[in-house]
């Protein structure tokens, strides 16, 4: 009898460190797990699986006696931008809107986690890579990165980025990113106090490591009762709220201009712009 597609595949959890998708790398520095987001051809555009993936990343690294902390990085130019919007290719088994009904988004998994998570922000980061990087216990960010929160121009209520932006950053900049989706520069995302580090584009690797070195050489009972304390400050976001806006019409319209490449229904004539906003 001939085996199984599945069966000759890599190995799966628990005998290995597949993490559920090609688009996700897992390597082992020494006593660091390395997650890295390698989906050249859509810039990284996130399926359901690769967030799926860097929730089980997590839980892999907490359950691993021989790995200390977890980093999280892109590849090229982009560290993530966020879910795959457009459509299509492999591992997109639902459609971007019923992805985020559902219990495969990372951040949750992120803030809870029992090992200091670092994201090594090598590039663009927007929308749930943004995410991922404000979840991590820390951001180190290269000087050639960019942040953007689009999410209103999609027709998504986003009641994480506000409540949490709010209580980053303030509720005059989160306004400031989520009603205009400006790109914010790296120095500015340090100047705000959204990322804590910022360094030069060749040097982030190392010293991404450097910082997860440190946050792992920590009391880890002393550090999980200030990493609850520091959770319970950011607080919980308007979950309803939110999962009520995501099949709502205009989501649905942002979701097809996106796709279209144009501005949605809702825009003004006069305020219409070529390509996607």
């Amino acid at each position: 009898m001939m085996e199984s597609t599945a069966a000759q595949q890599d190995p799966k959890p628990p005998e290995g460190d597949w993490l559920g998708t090609k688009f996700l790398r897992f390597d082992r520095e020494g006593p660091f797990g390395i997650c890295t987001l390698d989906r050249p051809e859509a810039r990284n555009a996130m399926t359901p699986a690769m967030y799926f993936g860097i929730k089980y990343a997590v839980k892999h690294v907490d359950a691993d006696a021989d790995l200390a902390g977890l980093l999280i990085t892109g590849t090229g130019d982009v560290f993530a931008p966020g879910g795959d919007m457009g459509g299509g290719g492999e591992d997109n088994w639902l459609t971007f809107g019923s992805v985020l009904g559902m219990d495969a988004l990372p951040f949750d998994t992120l803030r809870q986690s029992a090992k200091p998570v670092v994201a090594a922000v090598n590039g663009l980061c927007q929308g749930g890579g943004l995410q991922i990087a404000l979840c991590s216990d820390m951001a180190v960010v290269s000087e050639r990165a960019t942040f953007r929160v689009p999410e209103l121009y999609r027709g998504i209520a986003d009641t994480y980025y506000s409540h949490t932006l709010a209580r980053l950053i303030g509720p005059v900049r989160t306004r400031d990113l989520m009603f205009t989706g400006r790109t914010l520069s790296a120095a500015e995302a340090l100047n705000w106090g959204l990322v804590a580090r910022v360094v030069p584009h060749d040097e982030l690797h190392n010293a991404a490591r450097e910082v997860l070195a440190q946050c792992c050489r920590t009391a880890p009972q002393a550090r999980s009762v200030v990493k609850a304390s520091l959770d319970n400050y950011v607080g919980l976001y308007d979950r309803i709220a939110m999962q009520s806006s995501l099949g709502a019409p205009e989501s649905i319209e942002g979701f097809l201009a996106f796709k279209e490449r144009r501005s949605p229904d809702w825009v003004h004539p006069a305020l219409e712009l070529d390509g996607r906003l």
